[in-house]
């Protein structure tokens, strides 16, 4: 059994359409570019009305058009959160761009294979 560390699933654009029609449950996503570069990890919390939709539909009134999305429905989102933020990190030896602006506090190393 592997485990996932990265969330890989395809990119989605980021409209009005495609943040309707997500679930109203907790979970991650990212936001990136037209390139696909990751510009922020966020979580869908207990504070999310909506969950993920309403995330990403404050997702696309802040940035406007020409992003995209990915989600993952997780129950332990802020652990999730936390992982995929420590991920990118490894990765790439920085948070990304808007994560970077107002990190979080304490975060760990991750070193995946």
């Amino acid at each position: 059994m592997s485990i996932r560390l990265r969330l890989d699933k395809p990119w989605q654009p980021l409209t009005a359409e495609t943040a309707a029609r997500l679930p109203g449950q907790l979970g991650v996503y990212q936001v990136g570019d037209g390139e696909g570069s990751v510009l922020y990890i966020g979580q869908a919390g207990a504070r999310s009305p909506f969950g993920l939709r309403s995330e990403l539909q404050r997702e696309l009134a802040e940035r406007g058009a020409g992003c995209q999305f990915r989600v993952e429905v997780n129950q332990q989102y802020r652990s999730r959160w936390f992982e995929l933020l420590m991920v990118h990190q490894h990765d790439t030896g920085d948070l990304p761009p808007d994560n970077a602006k107002n990190p979080p506090p304490n975060l760990g190393r991750l070193s995946p294979s």
